[in-house]
């Protein structure tokens, strides 16, 4: 599952039907009301199909909504592993996230909590939780599945207006960039993120920004979605408020160029490097390295 996380080789897509179908029949037996979100929601409207580079199938639950909490959590787990999926289960910010993989394919389970009216979405989308309580039902890969309703409010909050176009490469900037500024609900405000900085390195990371000549760019601003933005100073280095171990959004800006970073592996106490690629300026990903 490490290696898919890092690599996202694209689905075999009547496999993931397959597993689409399992999970459907799993959730199913506990009870558990679920619906297709990002890419498996944008493509079961967008193109009525999986998207053909996607890698991964995305279905989400929200506790306090359609009678789910989280003491049904586990039993699902459990029925998942009965029937030969490797589970991980982790909690950052309080919500749930499980990992369910089989055959080669991940599904990703996220159980939101409800935040000032809203859920988030990775990076740091905010949708407003009124799209999930009355869900809609639509026929894809053969059966009847649920998304938010309606699902083209739900898909312009999170890839923003032009979500009818495939964008392969460039839609983590689309994303990113419909990501008001500031931490999102329930995160450290921006001044307790500096004081927790500073008083406690541990809880904190930082990213040395250089150029295609591996010198160091003072004055570039790293902005990691749904935290904030991070100025480098004269040697390079953003240093910036991290409270755990995770995949994180990155926009990395400096005086002509700005790439988005869509997935990066993140540890708090830990020093990154940003090289820039002169041939590419979107797409990559886990491209940044520890010092």
């Amino acid at each position: 599952m490490d290696k898919l996380l890092r690599t996202t080789p694209p689905m075999d897509p009547s496999v993931a039907a397959m597993l689409l179908h399992e999970a459907k029949e799993i959730l199913d037996e506990h009870g558990v009301v679920f619906f297709l979100r990002q890419g498996t929601c944008l493509g079961a409207i967008r193109d009525h199909a999986f998207i053909p580079w996607d890698d991964d199938l995305d279905i989400g639950s929200i506790e306090g909504l359609h009678g789910f909490d989280e003491r049904m959590i586990e039993p699902v787990a459990d029925s998942f592993r009965a029937r030969g999926f490797h589970v991980k289960r982790r909690k950052f910010g309080g919500e749930t996230w499980l990992g369910l993989m089989k055959h080669n394919i991940r599904i990703d389970w996220q159980c939101f909590q409800v935040r000032k009216q809203h859920i988030v979405h990775y990076p740091g989308a905010r949708i407003p939780v009124h799209l999930f309580t009355d869900l809609k039902e639509i026929d894809f890969i053969g059966q009847k599945f649920l998304v938010p309703n309606p699902p083209e409010d739900y898909l312009c909050h999170k890839y923003g207006v032009n979500w009818m176009t495939p964008n392969r490469l460039g839609y983590g900037k689309d994303v990113v960039g419909n990501i008001p500024a500031g931490p999102i609900p329930g995160h450290p405000g921006r001044l307790k993120q500096f004081l927790i900085s500073r008083l406690f390195p541990r809880h904190s990371a930082r990213i040395k920004v250089v150029d295609e000549s591996g010198s160091p760019l003072p004055g570039a601003t790293v902005t990691v979605a749904g935290w904030g933005a991070y100025a480098t100073n004269r040697a390079g280095y953003a240093r910036f408020y991290l409270p755990t171990d995770d995949v994180y959004a990155l926009v990395v800006t400096n005086d002509n160029r700005e790439e988005v970073l869509y997935e990066e592996q993140l540890g708090p106490g830990k020093t990154y490097i940003y090289r820039p690629d002169p041939a590419l300026f979107s797409g990559r990903i886990f491209v940044l390295t520890e010092e």
